[in-house]
């Protein structure tokens, strides 16, 4: 497969933040300026040396927003093709899991999936959506750990003693 813009094989790709913010910070502002209000054209990208420009679909202005306010904040930013259909491998992989863990998760219907032939095939957005729940569990984990050391006043304290009083708190809890 390759890019149509120019013909390059498309492969995951990272991209540094590099010194000149300023650019950065310019072309949120210009971003922001122009197609976020319902009376003006929707955004474009100028290309090529003769200013031709083509029009942004919604999609496509998102992941430049994202992409620009990622640099901006010093991050590094990797873009990576991939199929809708993912072998279980890809998916695997994707989710930064064994691909053990994977079948596994599969079999359970954790992840739906399908199965043509003798291999098993995993839809792109499931993946995705799988990940962002684990995500959102995370987040509501941690969430709930900071909110029993805050209750139990250890925040600040040693972390063997509030390992300790968490352990005595869930105890409580859960018996």
């Amino acid at each position: 497969m390759t890019s149509p813009a120019r013909n390059e094989p498309l492969h995951a790709e990272t991209y540094l933040p590099h010194e000149e913010a300023g650019e950065i910070v310019d072309f949120l502002a210009a971003l922001r300026d122009c197609g976020r209000q319902a009376a003006e054209p929707r955004p474009r990208l100028t290309v090529g040396p003769d200013g031709r420009s083509v029009e942004l679909p919604e999609p496509m202005y998102d992941v430049l927003l994202r992409v620009a306010a990622a640099m901006k904040a010093g991050l590094a930013v990797t873009v990576a093709p991939h199929r809708l259909l993912l072998s279980t491998q890809e998916a695997a992989d994707l989710l930064r899991i064994s691909r053990t863990t994977l079948i596994r998760l599969l079999e359970t219907g954790v992840i739906p999936f399908e199965k043509p032939s003798r291999h098993r095939r995993v839809r792109l957005d499931d993946l995705l959506e799988y990940r962002g729940r684990q995500r959102r569990a995370a987040d509501l984990a941690f969430a709930g750990m900071v909110a029993d050391t805050e209750r139990l006043g250890l925040y600040d304290d040693d972390p063997d003693a509030t390992r300790a009083a968490l352990k005595a708190a869930r105890k409580k809890t859960q018996g």
